[in-house]
C-alpha cells in the first residue's frame, strides 16, 4: 500500500484529490471544517518536503456552475485551517489551469475550482480524468468521503500515474482503522447498529456477523425486530416487509454464536415532538397511539456491560431520536459506555452520518479511538465492497 512515506516530494508538484464538501451558512462561510482539517497532515507533510500542492475537491451538487458552488467561498477558511496562503484558480482543466500549475512554486497551495462544475468529473470521463492529470507529477488521493465513487478525479485518474500514485494520510488512516474492526480486531467485538430502517444495513449486518461477538440493535430499526418476534409497538417506526429477513438475521447470528442485544425497555412520546408526553414501557407491550423514541434506562444499562466489556467496538447508528434532546439520554449513556471503554484500552470506531453527528454534538470526538470521515465510503468497507478509489491506487 503506498502511502505519502513512499514518496519525496521536493520539487514535485502533489496533485491531491481532497473531500472539501464542507457545510456552508446562508453567508457562505463554512460551518464545520473538519474536512480541511483532516487533510492538514497530508499537506503539510508535502510542503515541509518541499513540494507544493494541487488540491481538487467537489462541493454539493451543481447543475449550472452555480456561483453558490464555487469553492472561492471555502479558501479562506482553508487557509486559516492550513497556516498557508491558498489561492483559488478559475477552473480544475484548461489553459487557464495548465498555466496556473505551471507558475506555482514549491510551498504554495492552489485549490481547482469545482470538479462537478464538470458533468465529465462524476460520469468518470477518461478525457477529463486525463486532463486534470496533466496539472500534477504525484496523484495523492486523501478522499475517503468519495472513495466509493468511480468518478474522474477519484478512480480513473490514477491510470495515468502509474508509478506515481498513493494514499494521502487521512485515507491509508481510514483504511487501517476500519482493518482493526474488519479484520484485525481483539475479541470481544460488539456492534452497534442503529438508525432508522433495517433495510439499509442489512448487507453490514450480514457482512460483519462472522468478525463479531456482539452485536446491538437500536434507533427505529429494533422496532422491525420486535415486532417480527410478536412484540406490540404501538405506532412506532417498523418495516413491515423487512421482518422475514430480520427473524432470518437472528437465525444466522444464532447459528455463529453471536449475542444479539435489543432494547428491552423504551421511551414512548404519544407525538414525534420536543413537546410530546412520554413514559417508560417495555419495547414489546408498546400502547396503541404511542411511539417509542429512545431506549430506556434498562437498556441503557444492558447496552453499557455488553460495551464495557468488549475490546473492539464499531458504532453505526445513534440508538434514539438524538436531535430532539428529549430522546437523547440513550445515545448519550451510549456514548459515556464507548468513551470509558475507550480509556480502559478498547478500540472504538465509529462510522455513518447520524453516529458521527451525534459523537460531535456531545462532544466525544476525543473521547473514541477514531471516527470515521467517510459515512457511504465507510459503509461500503464494511459492506465488504472494494471501494474503487482505494483499489485505483493499489492497482
Amino acid at each position: 500500500m503506498k502511502t505519502l512515506s513512499d514518496f519525496n516530494f521536493n520539487g514535485k508538484k502533489a496533485l491531491i484529490r481532497v473531500d472539501f464538501n464542507v457545510p456552508l451558512n446562508e453567508s457562505f462561510e463554512v460551518t464545520d471544517a473538519s474536512r480541511i482539517e483532516a487533510a492538514k497532515p497530508t499537506i503539510i507533510k508535502i510542503l515541509e518536503d518541499g513540494g507544493s500542492c494541487v488540491l481538487m475537491s467537489h462541493l454539493g451538487r451543481p447543475k449550472n456552475r452555480e456561483e453558490r458552488f464555487s469553492l472561492k467561498h471555502i479558501v479562506k477558511k482553508t487557509s486559516d485551517v492550513l497556516g498557508v496562503n491558498v489561492r483559488l484558480v478559475e477552473d480544475c482543466v484548461g489553459q487557464i489551469a495548465e498555466d496556473t500549475v505551471s507558475s506555482c512554486g514549491s510551498g504554495e497551495i492552489l485549490l481547482l475550482e469545482n470538479l462537478r462544475y464538470y458533468e465529465e468529473e462524476t460520469k468518470g470521463d477518461r478525457d477529463f480524468a486525463e486532463q486534470l492529470s496533466k496539472l500534477g507529477d504525484i496523484y495523492v488521493n486523501d478522499a475517503f468521503g468519495t472513495a466509493h465513487r468511480v468518478h474522474a478525479s477519484t478512480a480513473i485518474i490514477a491510470d495515468f500515474f502509474p508509478e506515481n500514485k498513493c494514499f494521502g494520510l487521512l485515507l491509508a488512516s481510514e483504511i487501517e482503522n476500519i482493518n482493526k474492526v474488519l479484520n484485525n480486531s481483539v475479541k470481544p467485538v460488539a456492534a452497534i447498529i442503529g438508525g432508522a430502517k433495517v433495510s439499509s444495513k442489512i448487507t453490514i449486518i450480514e457482512n460483519i456477523l462472522d468478525k463479531i461477538d456482539h452485536l446491538i440493535i437500536g434507533g427505529g430499526m429494533a422496532f422491525t425486530f420486535v415486532k417480527a418476534q410478536g412484540g406490540k409497538i404501538g405506532s412506532s417506526l417498523v418495516e413491515e416487509d423487512k421482518q422475514e429477513l430480520a427473524l432470518e438475521i437472528l437465525k444466522q447470528a444464532k447459528e455463529k454464536g453471536v449475542s444479539v442485544h435489543l432494547p428491552t425497555d423504551a421511551i414512548v412520546a404519544d407525538a414525534f415532538s420536543e413537546e410530546a408526553n412520554t413514559k417508560i414501557e417495555e419495547i414489546n407491550a408498546i400502547s396503541d397511539g404511542w411511539m417509542g423514541l429512545d431506549v430506556g434506562p434498562r437498556t441503557n444499562e444492558e447496552f453499557s456491560n455488553v460495551v464495557l466489556n468488549s475490546k473492539t467496538i464499531l458504532w453505526n447508528g445513534p440508538v434514539g431520536v438524538f436531535e430532539l434532546s428529549k430522546f437523547a439520554e440513550g445515545t448519550i449513556a451510549l456514548g459515556n459506555a464507548i468513551a470509558e471503554a475507550t480509556e480502559a484500552g478498547t478500540f472504538s470506531l465509529v462510522g455513518g452520518g447520524d453516529s458521527v453527528a451525534a459523537v460531535k454534538q456531545f462532544n466525544f470526538t476525543d473521547k473514541v479511538s477514531y471516527v470515521s470521515t467517510g459515512g457511504g465510503a465507510m459503509l461500503e468497507m464494511l459492506e465488504g465492497k472494494t471501494l474503487p478509489g482505494i483499489q485505483a491506487i493499489l492497482d
